[in-house]
């Protein structure tokens, strides 16, 4: 490389987003940039030229390390939508002077879909204005929606979690008997697409009999059935554990958490915050059954917890970063880097570069046949795909009893 690269991180965080962050600079650094500069909160930072050289936060190899372990993004992140390119240019203009002072090579954004979508447009301006600068996207996100990729970074650690934190909740639902029995609601994000909630299945094994119940997005949910369903279960045990979908609607389109008492808080890109569904189920349940309820939101605990982070995921969201910065190198631009599995058992998986204006805007949801007839739990082909990202610890670095982090004074 023989100019400047500069990295953004976008959307929601997770275990494995810094790992991705740690493979674009320090690509970028072996193949000859000058300068590998960070975006602070992404996109909508560097438009109020807030910036910084990564090579003064970044100063040696322990750095790096700390930094795979750090979960969060780094830099900063933020939701923020350009403009369609033919309604406001104003704001292409500003960016791309920004670019071109800071004699930017290639622009890498890590991130989900609206970042692929950021991608699409401002390489789409590029080729409108004749500009040199390469767009690369890295792919980033828990919810594993992204289309063209078998996975994405962040998701593996993220399953990892889920299935722990399931497991360990159905051991604590077993310790005490109550008399009209016990039913454990647990929450997990992901609005229209399943990927997540679907790893709650990863708790049942030998030691465990694992959750009762899994719905997900992808299938419309009957409250009356379920209501059955917990009844049922409940005339032959007296713990029931079931894993939603905060994404759960109902046969006509009503999200089950706004059934009752939910925010109306909308972002940047059209979506609807939602929270509520296992609380709202719990009290349900309890109302029409007098059983005892426990409601749990992991919430950002999921993509949080870097101490249960997959070896596997960090590993491969070091790769993308890395491949993200050679492709930008070896001339392409408006694409994305993606996952290939090449197979399960052993697990390998390689990268390539797809058309990002095939991946933006769009989602990958949990294909119908990896759930049961009933709609209430995955299948065996779910667990398969799934179980190889989970697999390999790392290690915190640890300091006082405590993980250590990478600081970032001044950010």
């Amino acid at each position: 490389m023989k100019g400047n690269v500069i990295v953004g991180q976008s959307g929601g965080p997770t275990a494995a987003i810094n790992s991705s962050l740690a493979g674009v600079y320090r690509t970028a650094i072996d193949r000859g940039a000058k300068k590998v500069y960070g975006m602070v909160n992404g996109i909508q930072g560097l438009m109020e030229e807030t910036y910084v050289d990564l090579s003064e936060h970044i100063t040696n190899d322990l750095d790096v390390e700390l930094l795979k372990r750090t979960p969060a993004a780094y830099l900063g992140s933020c939701r923020y939508k350009l403009p369609d390119i033919h309604k406001d240019m104003s704001v292409y203009e500003k960016i791309f002077a920004i670019l071109g002072k800071l004699e930017i090579e290639a622009l890498i954004y890590i991130g989900g879909n609206d970042s692929m979508d950021t991608i699409k447009k401002l390489s789409d301006y590029a080729i409108l204005t004749g500009s040199n600068i390469r767009f690369i996207g890295c792919p980033k996100t828990i919810d594993n929606d992204l289309a063209l990729t078998d996975h994405t970074p962040g998701y593996g650690s993220a399953a990892k979690y889920i299935g722990t934190s399931v497991k360990e909740i159905v051991r604590d639902s077993l310790c005490l008997k109550y008399e009209k029995g016990l039913v454990t609601i647990i929450e997990v994000m992901g609005r229209n697409a399943g990927w997540l909630t679907g790893a709650a299945a990863l708790a049942k094994g030998e030691d465990c009999i694992g959750p009762d119940m899994i719905y997900l997005p992808e299938v419309n949910f009957d409250i009356k059935k379920f209501k059955e369903k917990v009844k049922k279960l409940l005339s032959k045990k007296y713990s029931v554990v079931v894993a939603v979908s905060e994404g759960i609607k109902t046969s006509d389109g009503k999200y089950v958490c706004e059934l009752g008492n939910s925010a109306d808080f909308v972002d940047a890109f059209g979506h609807k915050q939602l929270s509520g569904t296992a609380s709202y189920l719990a009290g349900f349940i309890a109302a029409e059954l007098g059983c005892k309820t426990r409601s749990i939101e992991l919430s950002t605990l999921q993509r949080a917890a870097s101490h249960l982070s997959s070896r596997v995921d960090i590993l491969e969201a070091y790769q993308v970063g890395g491949a993200a910065v050679k492709a930008a190198d070896e001339g392409d631009t408006g694409k994305m880097v993606v996952l290939v599995r090449q197979s399960d058992d052993p697990y390998q998986c390689g990268t390539e570069v797809k058309d990002v204006h095939k991946i933006a805007n769009d989602e990958k949801l949990v294909p119908r046949s990896w759930l049961n007839n009933e709609g209430d739990y995955v299948t065996e082909e779910f667990i398969t795909y799934v179980r190889p990202l989970i697999q390999g610890d790392v290690a915190p670095i640890m300091v006082d009893g405590i993980p250590r982090h990478l600081y970032k004074p001044g950010l």
